[in-house]
């Protein structure tokens, strides 16, 4: 009786071990498909198929003249696609003939997204009080703008403090769709979002992007190769021809 009951007992421990081996290969396996999942794009594990091959995004030239585009559209589609990768909570994508330029807002839906731990550049605490800007409590908000400083989506100031994962992905789903292009520039700064938000609603209002070819080149050059000039908003622009006008 005492050796059945040992044997029953080392039977009890043998199943208890395998049930702790087999929870714990599947807490790592949940943890690395989360880091190989668009999830999560802080990890840099190895192996990562988001970062498997060659880079697909910014300065793969080095040709002068690389922003100095002949013309360039709004692709409702590359936008649409984009805008619903896991972390991304909005982008606007413009064709040129040389290149792709995104422009995009982050969210909560993924991890990762900024490099480094840096400030956060809206304050969303507005949403709890009813109110736009938490600050002087107005309800108003700019619908030029797609980020502010108030109940927006995250921005980030440099574009090199996206993450090199995120581009990737960004990048990878560019190409797909459009695959002549030489070079894709992706920034979540934003000022670069609301510059590129008025070329937009330009093109939803059947309008011609070309009387804003100088203005577009100048904003690119100011934002990825360090140009000196920014282009005055085009909504100021207006007023100005406007006023011309009258």
């Amino acid at each position: 009786m005492k050796k059945r009951a040992a044997y029953r007992l080392f039977l009890i421990l043998i199943a208890a071990s395998a049930m702790v081996t087999v929870m714990a290969l599947s807490g790592c396996n949940y943890e690395r498909h989360v880091q190989n999942s668009t999830f999560d794009y802080g990890s840099k594990k190895k192996g990562d198929p988001k970062m498997l091959g060659s880079r697909m995004y910014g300065t793969m030239s080095g040709l002068p003249g690389q922003h100095d585009n002949d013309w360039f559209e709004y692709s409702s589609l590359i936008s649409n696609d984009v805008s619903n990768i896991n972390g991304v909570a909005g982008a606007i994508v413009m064709l040129t003939d040389k290149n792709a330029y995104v422009a995009i807002t982050t969210d909560w839906t993924a991890t990762g997204t900024r490099k480094t731990g840096g400030p956060k550049e809206q304050n969303n605490g507005g949403t709890t009080e009813g109110v736009y800007n938490v600050d002087n409590g107005s309800p108003y908000w700019n619908n030029q703008r797609v980020a502010t400083p108030y109940n927006s989506a995250l921005t980030i100031n440099d574009h090199n403090e996206i993450s090199s994962e995120l581009k990737q992905t960004i990048a990878i789903h560019v190409r797909k769709l459009a695959p002549a292009v030489q070079e894709v520039h992706i920034s979540a700064n934003k000022e670069f979002n609301n510059h590129m938000v008025q070329y937009a609603q330009e093109a939803w209002a059947g309008h011609s992007l070309t009387p804003w070819l100088s203005s577009f080149n100048k904003l690119v050059k100011h934002q990825f190769v360090g140009g000196d000039e920014v282009p005055p908003p085009i909504e100021s622009q207006l007023r100005a021809r406007a006023h011309m006008n009258h």
